[in-house]
């Protein structure tokens, strides 16, 4: 080959290179202000292995097709929240913030040995952005009891401190994503779970537990039970609808998932929103433990 001829293919791959690193930094650049793409949970109908699970997993069992219908317009009046896990990948705080979301719900454990991948980048970037946030634990009752499953959550993000930012931990127990749908428990046994639950959670974190979970699966994997009305803050989730039904025993709710297709700017594809039962002021009452 000639000189001439190397010199011109010199120039040609720097050309190309240099396109190439220009396309990578555009990306990232839009990565940056939407986050990262988010992988893709399992599909409806496939079984979700333990430690895939996120909060509406079993859910989408229940209201496949509410998960999907659009309320028009959505209750996006009020105290305005999200839930995420590592599902939604890298997540720009500062974009949902200034989407107008107030409070983040992070997944933090499940089971007994599995934590959420992103729990830590999600819980400091929350924080850092000025969201009141808190952590979840998803449930998993067949796998241990509920007072071992409690301490795996409060050792593992599930803690709580009084400092404006800071929302009591959550026990997000739904229909079974796994498996049968009450996790092989008699209803005597899943009240022995959650109270067992409960009880550890406040002892390790001095809070209440707030309950996520559907009226349909507490009404039939607890026997309709209402011994944790007056203890634990209802966050329902009920998709698709102007408002929500509620468990039996328990007056109203706190929180309320009401859609699994949401979309907020900083977040990549569809994500839970909800709506606090409340004012701002009510919400930091709730975070501070002074309601």
């Amino acid at each position: 080959m000639s000189l001439p001829r190397r010199a011109s293919v010199r120039r040609a791959g720097t050309r190309a290179l240099t396109l190439l690193g220009a396309l990578s930094a555009t990306t990232a650049l839009l990565l940056t202000g939407a986050g990262t793409a988010s992988a893709a949970p399992p599909p409806a109908g496939e079984t979700v292995r333990p430690g895939q699970a996120w909060m509406g997993a079993g859910t989408r069992i229940e209201q496949p097709a509410a998960g999907r219908a659009a309320v028009t317009p959505l209750d996006t009046s009020g105290v305005q929240g999200i839930d995420v896990s590592h599902w939604q990948g890298a997540i720009n705080w500062n974009s949902v913030k200034g989407a107008g979301i107030d409070f983040a719900y992070i997944k933090a454990t499940e089971g007994t040995t599995f934590k959420d991948s992103r729990f830590s980048a999600n819980y400091l970037g929350s924080y850092n952005a000025g969201l009141v946030r808190g952590a979840y634990h998803f449930a998993r009752p067949n796998a241990s009891g509920g007072a071992t499953q409690a301490g795996f959550f409060a050792s593992n993000g599930g803690a709580w401190s009084r400092d404006n930012q800071t929302l009591p931990g959550v026990l997000d127990i739904e229909h079974n994503p796994s498996g049968a749908m009450c996790y092989g428990l008699s209803s005597a046994q899943m009240r022995t779970w959650i109270n067992d639950f409960h009880a550890t959670y406040k002892a390790r974190t001095g809070r209440d537990v707030v309950i996520y979970t559907t009226a349909s699966w507490w009404n039939s994997c607890t026997g309709s039970w209402t011994g944790m009305a007056a203890k634990a803050p209802l966050w329902i989730a009920h998709w698709g609808v102007s408002s929500p039904n509620i468990p039996a025993g328990f007056p109203t709710w706190t929180i309320w998932q009401y859609t699994a297709t949401g979309r907020v700017a900083g977040v990549s594809g569809d994500v839970d929103r909800n709506k606090f039962n409340g004012s701002m002021s009510r919400l930091l009452a709730l975070a501070n433990n002074t309601a």
